[in-house]
């Protein structure tokens, strides 16, 4: 399998580790604003910290992904737009009270994030869609990420749809690993050896 996609697969299972860790800096953030602006502030500062990263490392498994594998335009965009996507609601959930248009407890708001983020999970579906236990391996992951939109239900804001999201594409990328390493999957990448099948065939031999 290509070197490459084992990296983009890496560092995408690095980046939403780092985006879960920016849910529990973000929730900290919540918690100590009214107690200590002092402690808040370090808190916002390291989840700054915590989603440049993420976001870096994202971005560069995007870019590992999309370059060593064939084909998957569907994937490779949908993937593409999720990291933007999470990047700008992450910077949206810590900045909520400078912006007005943004309302982190809107049904509608959890329900569109949901839904826009199990579409990019489920063109995953693209790398081998023949693969029964990968099939199901994304339905799951595609049916955490819509259960997270029940968080805004229970009065929770929407960084926990993030978070939920986080974990799913993280479950994701470590199992994707595995089934490449068990090579339990098969992804044809730039770069691999074509395989040719070969025929016989008795039309024209000589009949007696």
């Amino acid at each position: 399998m290509h070197e490459r996609l084992n990296t983009g697969v890496k560092f995408g299972f690095i980046g939403n580790v780092l985006f879960i860790v920016f849910g529990l800096l973000a929730f900290l953030v919540l918690k100590t604003f009214s107690i200590s602006h002092t402690l808040s502030n370090v808190f916002e500062a390291l989840a700054y910290i915590c989603e440049f990263s993420a976001f870096s490392a994202l971005a560069y498994a995007e870019w590992c992904i999309a370059t060593s594998v064939r084909m998957r335009n569907i994937m490779k965009v949908g993937f593409a737009l999720y990291t933007v996507f999470e990047a700008v609601m992450m910077f949206l959930e810590l900045k909520e009270l400078s912006f007005s248009f943004y309302r982190p407890y809107s049904l509608y708001l959890a329900i569109g994030h949901a839904v826009v983020s199990a579409a990019a999970c489920f063109s995953f579906l693209q790398l081998d869609p023949d693969n029964t236990k990968y099939e199901i391996l994304v339905t799951i992951c595609v049916g955490m990420i819509l259960g997270g939109m029940l968080g805004n239900f229970l009065g929770i804001r929407v960084y926990f749809s993030i978070v939920v999201n986080a974990v799913s594409f993280a479950f994701l990328f470590y199992s994707l690993k595995r089934l490449i390493r068990n090579e339990e999957i098969e992804i044809d990448c730039h770069g691999d050896h074509a395989r040719v099948a070969e025929y016989s065939s008795t039309f024209f031999t000589d009949k007696k």
